[in-house]
């Protein structure tokens, strides 16, 4: 047996629509799964303007970890001039994004059709 509950073990699915690279992530992201996921997002921010949607509706836990991959991810998107937006109905998510001081950082949408439109981003309020 590994130690690591398969079912937390996170999924990665993505896609192309257009310029845009859907990513979504399904399952848990924390400490033990987090680094698969930083690689894959390391190697998807590594090109000039890179314009990616992280689509965390499947996603049933982000710890601190988790927060700082996404946090990762957003810093080198905008390093090289691109666009990263996340898609979550989760309230909770959002509640733990102004309690960690990260409201206003990323661009939000609560349905991937807004993200993949370019409409306005849904502001997470202090």
């Amino acid at each position: 047996m590994s130690g690591i509950d398969c079912r937390s073990t996170p999924h990665i699915t993505e896609h192309p629509v257009g310029e845009t690279t859907v990513v979504e992530l399904r399952g848990e992201i924390d400490i033990l799964t987090a680094p698969p996921l930083a690689a894959r997002l390391d190697t998807l921010t590594a090109d000039p303007r890179p314009d990616l949607v992280l689509d965390l509706r499947s996603t049933a836990f982000i710890d601190c970890t988790g927060l700082g991959v996404l946090c990762r991810a957003r810093n080198r998107t905008e390093a090289q001039y691109g666009r990263l937006r996340l898609v979550t109905d989760s309230a909770g998510f959002r509640r733990i994004l102004r309690a960690v001081g990260l409201a206003g950082v990323f661009e939000l949408h609560s349905h991937l059709s807004g993200a993949l439109a370019g409409t306005s981003a849904t502001v997470v309020a202090n």
